[in-house]
């Protein structure tokens, strides 16, 4: 399966995020035997593998990362299905500016307001 641009993107910019904040990692990611693509191969093989049918962000970033962090893993095989994104590319985020109309197809709904409680309690001195 080839991973839709703004999937592709979305974990691009994870791992580069990763890399800027981890100086170890950023070795990692450098590998020459390693590409986005078989990263995205992964985490598609990952999932089917698993039976589920939805992951959290984090779940998805953490098998990017693994496939970075294992030396082991290569030669994984294309795997057909379909992935919907539920998140956007920032706008800052100039190289992947192109693909944001294909993020926005797939339209998530608006987060709740948490409501913050303040309570008073007594002095005890």
């Amino acid at each position: 399966m080839k991973a839709s641009p703004s999937f592709k993107n979305i974990i691009t910019l994870h791992l580069q995020q990763r890399a800027a904040r981890d100086p170890l990692f950023a070795v990692t990611m450098a590998k020459k035997n390693k590409s986005i693509d078989e990263c995205i191969n992964y985490i598609f093989s990952e999932v089917k593998k698993s039976g589920c049918h939805g992951f959290s962000d984090d779940e998805v970033f953490a098998m990017a990362v693994h496939y970075y962090d294992e030396d082991d893993i290569k030669d994984i095989k294309p795997i057909s299905g379909k992935v919907v994104v539920n998140r956007s590319v920032p706008a800052s985020t100039s190289r992947l500016e192109a693909n944001k109309t294909e993020v926005a197809a797939k339209p998530t709904a608006p987060a709740k307001k948490i409501k913050q409680v303040i309570v008073n309690q007594a002095s005890l001195f």
